[in-house]
């Protein structure tokens, strides 16, 4: 058999394949089964980054967004009529002073009230709160000596006021006497920063510091006015009664509410814009420095003269009030500005009144009280002692500043308010030649309305003066800027 031999063809050597190659020949390419994987995870990786930055995105700023509306928005939507006001009076102190409720009493603005006497006091008047009857209190021990029983009585006002059973929708009982006159909006305010379902007792010192020694530095003074949350009142009233058995040794009425919820332990929880009042005479240093909060409560009006002049005491709280309308939270709010052409400090009270001072006053000087007062209790040996800082008040009127009183106030059609004020002339003084001639200042300013970021902490607001000015002033109040000092550039 045949066999035929195939010849094994030899390969060439390496270094002539090499040299076949052309140097243009591209590399070959990577399998597209080994790189599709690897492209589309990166994709789908890339495509889950992007989606994720944008649902942060815009979920941060749709916190930012709702946290700043909820930030200028009350923490509770509490209103007028979530607001129950008992007012402890006699029937013969009720005739002289319902003058001072109906000035803050109105039924029509859903305000809700009862008066509480000790005896029947004839009609009813539409624009006065009902008057009820309070019960007999002949069985509770009272032992304070030269004391009054009735402050048993007005105690039990709390307890009489729950058990009434008219109380659909209140969220706080509100007690004040009947010369204790409300800026009710304000205090609307101020306890929409409570939560009512909790146990809440709010109100305010003594302006006197003795009277807080003899008292308690931690009770609220009736007078002045204090709020109990519902849900508080409600226990206190069915725990009131065994309290006053107790505290038969003390003076006044406030003093038992104080002891009850002591042992209920519930402490007080201070507002400055609560005032009792313990002082006498002139107000005008008091009002003039009112404390960065909004003004709710003022009392012993009887004790003290008319906030303005030529007014008697109804007309002036009335002015005083009618302001308060256009801008509540705004009233006795001091704002100080200062004209350094001229070397003239002005402090702003508004809705009360201006002073004008000659030369540059340093800020705290003017937050200062000037003493225009006198102390509440009376005699040779009583000492001034008060709950804040006083400076004197000239006797020279001429060494006093110019003084302007609120006059009017309205708005206008962009949204603003203006006030104006009126100087009151004491003695013929020797002015500086930029405000010699000075009769008239008007005062421009937005509505306030304070949120809880704006009331914790609360920040003064500063102004401006326009000039030139002559015989009348402009000045304009607005929000400070963030790094804004107020005081005279020099």
């Amino acid at each position: 058999m045949n066999q035929t031999r195939r010849k094994r063809r030899s390969d060439p050597p390496l270094s002539s394949r090499l040299d076949s190659l052309s140097p243009e020949m591209p590399f070959p390419s990577k399998s597209p089964s080994l790189l599709s994987p690897r492209v589309r995870n990166i994709f789908l990786l890339l495509t889950f980054c992007s989606l994720t930055f944008t649902v942060f995105t815009y979920c941060t700023f749709r916190r930012d967004q709702i946290s700043s509306i909820a930030r200028s928005l009350p923490l509770f939507s509490t209103q007028r009529r979530h607001l129950l006001f008992s007012i402890a009076a006699s029937r013969d102190s009720w005739l002289r002073r319902s003058s001072y409720v109906r000035l803050w009493y109105s039924p029509a603005s859903s305000t809700r009230a009862v008066v509480f006497l000790d005896r029947g006091a004839g009609g009813l008047d539409p624009d006065l709160p009902p008057v009820v009857v309070s019960q007999d209190t002949s069985r509770f021990p009272y032992t304070f000596p030269g004391g009054l029983r009735s402050a048993i009585r007005v105690a039990r006002v709390v307890k009489e006021t729950v058990d009434r059973g008219d109380n659909k929708d209140v969220r706080w009982f509100v007690f004040g006497d009947d010369d204790t006159v409300f800026f009710v909006d304000n205090l609307v305010t101020v306890l929409s920063k409570y939560d009512h379902r909790k146990w809440w007792y709010v109100g305010g010192n003594s302006e006197s510091y003795d009277q807080n020694v003899r008292y308690s530095f931690d009770m609220a003074f009736g007078g002045g006015g204090f709020a109990i949350s519902a849900s508080l009142g409600k226990v206190l009233a069915r725990v009131l009664d065994s309290c006053l058995m107790r505290y038969a040794h003390m003076y006044g009425s406030d003093s038992r509410i104080f002891s009850c919820l002591a042992e209920l332990g519930v402490a007080l929880t201070h507002e400055p814009g609560f005032h009792q009042i313990d002082v006498r005479g002139n107000l005008f240093g008091l009002l003039c420095a009112h404390p960065l909060a909004p003004l709710v409560s003022l009392h012993h009006l009887d004790a003290v003269d008319p906030f303005f002049p030529k007014t008697n005491r109804t007309e002036s709280v009335a002015r005083l009030i009618g302001a308060a309308s256009f801008d509540s939270a705004r009233i006795l709010q001091q704002s100080v500005c200062y004209d350094s052409s001229n070397i003239v400090t002005v402090s702003v009270v508004w809705g009360y009144a201006i002073q004008v001072y000659e030369g540059n006053k340093l800020l705290p000087d003017l937050l200062t009280l000037q003493k225009t007062f006198s102390t509440w209790r009376r005699g040779s040996g009583v000492r001034s002692n008060y709950m804040f800082s006083t400076r004197e008040y000239p006797r020279d009127p001429c060494a006093r500043p110019l003084v302007f009183f609120l006059n009017g106030v309205g708005s206008d059609e962009t949204g603003g308010t203006w006030s104006s004020y009126r100087l009151h002339s004491v003695g013929n003084c020797h002015r500086a030649e930029a405000v010699k001639q000075l009769q008239r200042i008007r005062v421009f300013s937005r509505k306030l309305k304070l949120n809880v970021e704006q009331m914790n902490p609360p920040r003064r607001q500063c102004c401006d003066i326009s000039s030139p000015y002559n015989t009348s002033m402009v000045i304009n109040i607005r929000q400070c800027m963030p790094d804004e000092l107020i005081a005279m550039v020099t």
